[in-house]
């Protein structure tokens, strides 16, 4: 099975506000970028969706590690906290709604069809790759800021 790294990162501009999101694909020595942003989101949206479009990007199934600086989407993978909240009707422990289920349904999805393994790293802190995935959903992030 092939092995790939996704490095992933989100940004947002208020929260709703523009947002951007930073994808990077390596298998072996080759690496490609994926990037794109809406005018109207939240950061945590920005950052499954990174998620999401770097697993789509896979032509068959693959063992993974997804490196990411988001603790939400971290911790509600690695803790079981999705796979609960779906389990009941997106609703959370506390018995509110759960956000953004259609993104988690789709990324559970996306998890189930690949060995997955979930890196936090301490954003801003001088990962390169997550430093890139930085710029590349800021870059999108200011494009939908000029967007009226």
């Amino acid at each position: 099975m092939k092995h790939v790294d996704i490095f992933t990162d989100g940004a947002c501009s208020g929260n709703p506000g523009p947002g951007g999101w930073g994808t990077i694909l390596r298998y072996g020595d080759r690496e490609k970028e994926l990037s794109g942003g809406e005018r109207s989101t939240t950061n945590n949206r920005m950052e499954l969706i990174a998620v999401i479009e770097g697993l789509k990007a896979l032509k068959e199934p693959c063992e993974v590690t997804v490196t990411s600086d988001s603790k939400y989407v971290c911790d509600s993978i690695t803790k079981g906290w999705a796979k609960g909240w779906q389990k009941r009707g997106w609703v959370k422990s506390d018995k509110t709604k759960a956000k953004n289920p259609e993104l988690w349904e789709e990324l559970l999805s996306l998890l189930d069809k690949h060995e997955v393994k979930i890196v936090w790293v301490k954003g801003h802190a001088g990962h390169p790759e997550n430093e890139r995935c930085d710029a590349l959903a800021v870059e999108q992030r200011d494009k939908y800021s000029s967007v009226k």
